[in-house]
């Protein structure tokens, strides 16, 4: 059977056509276009062979000054308002929706025999001129399994919306409610089924509505305009796409459920990068930790991310003063500086006895470039039932987070009998304030993801490998962290950790298809401009920030807690061949993506 492609239609007057070309053009996602005409042109030559837009959508929508006044099956009466008015034709969805059936997708719409349900959204297309509306998108129930597959099959038709621009909860888009559409059909979810959006060009709609012209039509919504064009959506038994242009999706959230998306080249380079911190130098045996994906899926997390909590400090020197130790707030301040790169708001949690020196070692950071701009430090201590809540959310309100991340590298962990113990199963909770607390009330807050990261597994987050720590890891029935974190990233330096986030955050800025998902299909997805491309390449570690790091902290009394393969000595301020190496490897895999 041949299936031929659709087309959303919007009629306006001539004078409105240059700015709403360039609404569409600003828009791609919801407003492919695919034909603009001329004024008082019936037909659409590239498009089809003798048409009349005045009676060949099923059903038409009349408004006047922005408000629908009528639906007509026809527009001939108005033929000489029609003289003066320039006709759109833009891509629609439906034309992909026969390839997803032959992949195997099941397109439960077409099967409970309704229209696609389509929803205003709280997103805000970018505004031209008089054109200034939210974006409307169509919401199709997939399974589970099958969301690689319609994420790559609709990625290759761009003129047709392209790939989803969100997968996971409805509110996230402004949805409340998906029994409830504004336009179309309620589509109900099946078993396994996760709801996954497009851009919609019902957009068009809105768009006419928003700018409130004295006569416009659009097509009715469900009732498109059918061309000639045989649908020309990738076939299921075509070959696979390039690597660049393969969609993987990822879950990175439960609470709200929420799905990311990168390339399959990207997703390829940071496993590689995941690799290299996870070499074992020390031969610990932490490869026993290793939980594949957990680097890649904590960096998409933290892509979508606005505001970021970063928390470090392992006192394991607990006879001297300070008793900290130099793994972790390098590998801290490295994720700060390409967070603040990519203009997300970050703050350090440390524990109060150690704030000042905290605060002396970041001015001197900044002052050295190691980063950019101090970042601003705080301290928690648990004081109140309620402090953790208080602390991550303004009012203590669940629904008004200050922070959507929270990251702890090297940080000391709580073990399930309270107590805090290093590696050699000594007891320091006396030195360690209680910010597991933040992790574990986290973990009751929709829409707060939390990353740890540790090399030994007594260290906050790792809780979520706790069994194998427990089984695998000397002293680990006592020293295992018993605080989960979402993400648990092992590394044979927990720095190392740190410098691996720090370079697949920007593998994944250099990402167009992650990049498009992360702005929801909107605006024209430009690859980076210059100075932003040089920002974010400025923020990634090198070796010369790490040995200036390293030699700040010792300045300030912080001790390396690991000796021989695993540190540096810290009398000579030897910087170990080791971590230079390392970091050499991780810049080289990331400069292959630029």
């Amino acid at each position: 059977t041949v299936v031929y492609q659709t087309a959303n239609v919007v009629i306006l007057h001539k004078s409105l056509a240059d700015d709403f070309e360039a609404f569409c053009h600003a828009n791609p996602s919801p407003l492919p276009l695919l034909y603009r005409s001329q004024p008082g042109e019936w037909g659409c030559p590239p498009l089809t062979a003798d048409a009349d837009i005045r009676v060949d959508c099923p059903q038409y929508c009349v408004f006047k000054d922005g408000l629908l006044v009528s639906r007509v099956s026809s527009l001939m009466s108005y033929s000489g308002q029609l003289q003066d008015m320039v006709s759109f034709y833009l891509g629609c969805s439906f034309s992909f929706e026969r390839t997803l059936r032959e992949a195997g997708v099941p397109v439960r719409n077409v099967e409970q025999n309704c229209n696609v349900s389509m929803f205003r959204t709280s997103l805000q297309c970018r505004g031209v001129g008089q054109f200034q509306c939210p974006m409307v998108v169509t919401m199709r129930p997939v399974p589970e399994e099958k969301l690689d597959i319609v994420a790559q099959i609709t990625h290759l038709t761009p003129l047709a919306h392209g790939g989803p621009i969100h997968i996971g909860d409805p509110a996230v888009l402004g949805i409340q409610d998906v029994s409830r559409p504004e336009y179309g059909d309620p589509v109900a979810l099946g078993p396994g089924d996760v709801p996954a959006f497009w851009a919609c060009g019902v957009t068009g709609v809105e768009a006419v509505q928003s700018c409130k012209p004295p006569l416009a039509f659009t097509h009715s919504p469900g009732c498109m305009f059918l061309t000639d064009r045989e649908d020309s959506s990738v076939s299921a038994s075509t070959s696979p796409p390039e690597p660049d242009q393969c969609p993987l999706t990822f879950s990175i959230s439960q609470q709200p459920l929420h799905y990311s998306v990168a390339s399959k080249a990207v997703v390829q380079s940071i496993r590689d990068l995941e690799k290299i911190i996870g070499e074992d130098p020390g031969e610990r045996g932490i490869h026993a930790l290793f939980v594949q994906d957990e680097l890649l899926r904590s960096c998409l997390s933290l892509s979508h991310s606005s505001s970021v909590l970063i928390t470090t400090g392992f006192p394991t020197h607990y006879t001297h003063n300070p008793p900290e130790e130099t793994d972790g707030p390098p590998g801290a301040i490295a994720i700060a500086a390409t967070l603040q790169a990519l203009q997300k708001e970050v703050a350090i949690v440390t524990d109060h006895r150690a704030l000042e020196m905290n605060q002396r070692i970041m001015e001197d950071a900044v002052k050295k470039g190691v980063i950019k701009t101090a970042v601003p430090l705080l301290s928690y201590q648990g004081k109140s039932p309620d402090s953790a809540l208080h602390f991550l959310c303004h009012d203590g309100d669940h629904k008004k987070p200050r922070f959507d991340h929270l990251v702890a590298i090297e940080r000391s962990g709580r073990a399930s009998d309270g107590n805090y113990y290093n590696m050699r199963g000594v007891n320091i909770k006396h030195l360690v304030d209680p910010i597991d607390d933040l992790f574990t009330t986290a973990s009751t807050i929709p829409g707060i993801s939390t990353t740890g990261i540790g090399d030994g597994g007594n260290e906050l987050g790792m809780g979520k490998v706790k069994e194998a720590v427990r089984e695998h890891m000397p002293n680990g029935s006592l020293i295992a962290c018993d605080v989960a974190a979402d993400f648990a990233i092992t590394a044979g330096v927990s720095n190392w950790g740190g410098y691996g986030m720090a370079c697949a955050l920007y593998i994944l800025s250099l990402c167009p298809i992650h990049q498009r998902y992360l702005h929801k299909g909107l605006g024209q997805p430009h690859p980076p401009t210059q100075d932003q491309h040089q920002a974010w390449a400025a923020s990634l570690p090198t070796v010369a920030k790490e040995e200036d790091m390293l030699s700040i902290l010792v300045q300030h009394g912080v001790r390396s807690g690991k000796t021989g393969t695993l540190g540096m000595e810290v009398d000579g301020l030897t910087f170990h061949p080791t971590h230079s190496d390392l970091i050499i490897k991780l810049r080289d895999r990331t400069s292959q993506r630029k």
